[in-house]
């Protein structure tokens, strides 16, 4: 045999579903024979057997076909498809997302009426996916074999990983199908291995509930609540885990420090069916927002919310005090190419009231006593951190033509992207410092209201968390995040 001889597993035929849970059995099926058969051959192959052609398996994928217009619930922002026409997905990790395709399939099938068809796709798995995560298997360094892995294995190829779905640039797969879903195969494994790198934690472990902040005390407080909740059998929590994926279940289990930690440290508060909260500490700057939402955003949480420290731009704000975003000013600079500044980015009433319930139910405070400690309006992101440097006239100008009431580096990125994503987005800021009147963020500004506000900002963001976890998902998932024409898949 040649190089070119190309050796695969058994194909399989397609097979129709009615059931969805026979259908993701059989997703699991298939992705598990193609995977093994390619480790099989990698680990002959290390062990110094002669390559006997090229070794290639297949993403399983799913096809679903209707010939009909069906009317479907106007409220429902997915679960079906918008016209007739052959629709189709690759899928990779079915074990890692079983609940998730459970769900969508069985919802196409209750809106049409339509069996699915699951079987081998066209798109080679490449050899680095399919071993990602796996203790037992590691790709060798150094050169150690004798071979390049390119010869005889697909490799991950950038040209066919991309978001052209996700940002409306294809509207036909190559074969000519419909997305099924937002994110190819290639594109989620892409992912999974970024976010097991940037944040030292297995996919396994992220919840459907994002927090991110740009604040090492907010880590401090999430874990000191994770011991809390694990200390109450009636919580529902049921572990904690931190990077490294040190997990703990008891109270006063121990978490071994790493020796360093990764770019974004995340932590995961964990409960039944992904039901609890993620926090990722994503640093600062909008490059950063923007990597850590590429990435998790493949694991289609049910909503992520900004809970970080703001700069606050009105007199009559003191530091410690809230801002609830409405709008955002975009000056980050990282999505312009993928969602260009003119697209507004929406306020989801179903996030604002939940933050806005949230607050009132930790401090105590509702109505107009609300506006004692919190202001609502437009965030502006830039991505220049000393922009109080500049000349004052642009950019005060700029801020305050928006009508901003504060600036930070992150919030605008991660609404933007969640808009993007089709992720529903929110941001709860805090006050720490007032640059245009003076209050600068330097050692010993910081007022025991300011800290007394900060040891409640996370309370309030998990305390939002919880109360999205308890609305149903149909309710959650706007409208206004769905364009014309969507796929079916959330």
């Amino acid at each position: 045999m040649t190089l070119a001889d190309i050796q695969t597993p058994p194909v399989a035929p397609h097979n129709t579903f009615t059931d969805p849970d026979a259908a993701v059995a059989k997703l699991e099926a298939l992705y598990q024979e193609a995977t093994q058969f390619l480790i099989a051959a990698f680990n002959d192959l290390a062990k110094g057997a002669s390559p006997q052609g090229r070794y290639r398996a297949f993403y399983p994928e799913i096809r679903f076909v209707t010939t009909r217009f069906d009317k479907v619930d106007s409220r429902l922002s997915f679960g079906h498809v918008a016209e007739p026409g052959e629709y189709a997905t690759t899928v990779t990790r079915p074990d890692l997302f079983r609940h998730y395709l459970r769900q969508q399939i069985a919802l196409l099938m209750e809106n049409h009426g339509m069996p699915v068809s699951i079987g081998p796709s066209a798109t080679p798995i490449p050899l680095h996916f399919a071993m990602a995560g796996r203790g037992d298997v590691a790709l060798p360094e150094g050169g150690e074999m004798a071979l390049s892995l390119r010869d005889v294995f697909d490799v991950p190829d950038l040209d066919t990983t991309n978001d052209d779905i996700v940002n409306g640039d294809r509207v036909r797969n190559a074969d000519g199908s419909l997305p099924l879903a937002l994110f190819t195969a290639q594109r989620v494994d892409y992912s999974l291995a970024r976010l097991a790198h940037y944040t030292a934690t297995t996919p396994e472990h992220f919840q459907n509930h994002i927090l991110f902040t740009n604040y090492q005390f907010y880590v401090d407080e999430f874990e000191a609540f994770a011991r809390e909740m694990l200390r109450d059998p009636d919580s529902g929590y049921t572990a904690f885990v931190a990077p490294g994926d040190a997990v703990i279940t008891q109270p006063d289990g121990v978490i071994p420090p790493l020796p360093r930690l990764p770019q974004m440290p995340t932590y995961h508060l964990k409960r039944a069916k992904g039901a609890g909260i993620t926090l990722v500490n994503i640093g600062v700057g909008p490059s950063n927002a923007k990597t850590a939402t590429d990435h998790i955003a493949v694991l289609r949480p049910h909503a992520w919310l900004m809970v970080g420290h703001c700069a606050g731009l009105r007199n009559s704000q003191a530091l410690g005090d809230f801002v609830l975003a409405h709008a955002y000013l975009r000056e980050d600079n990282v999505l312009d190419a993928d969602l260009p500044v003119w697209v507004p980015i929406p306020a989801l009433a179903e996030i604002q009231i939940a933050l806005q319930d949230a607050v009132a139910q930790v401090t105590q405070l509702d109505g107009y006593g609300l506006k004692q400690i919190m202001r609502t309006g437009t965030v502006a992101t830039i991505d220049n951190r000393n922009w109080e440097l500049r000349d004052q006239s642009g950019p005060v100008q700029r801020l305050s033509q928006s009508r901003a009431i504060a600036l930070d580096m992150e919030s605008a990125t991660i609404a933007a992207n969640g808009f993007r994503f089709r992720v529903p987005y929110g941001t709860l800021l805090c006050v720490s410092d007032k640059p245009l009147h003076g209050e600068l963020k330097l050692p010993g500004m910081a007022s025991s209201f300011y800290k007394a506000q900060v040891a409640r900002h996370l309370q309030i963001g998990i305390r939002a968390m919880e109360l999205l976890r308890d609305m149903p998902l149909e309710r959650i998932h706007s409208r206004k995040l769905r364009s014309f024409s969507e796929t079916a898949f959330l």
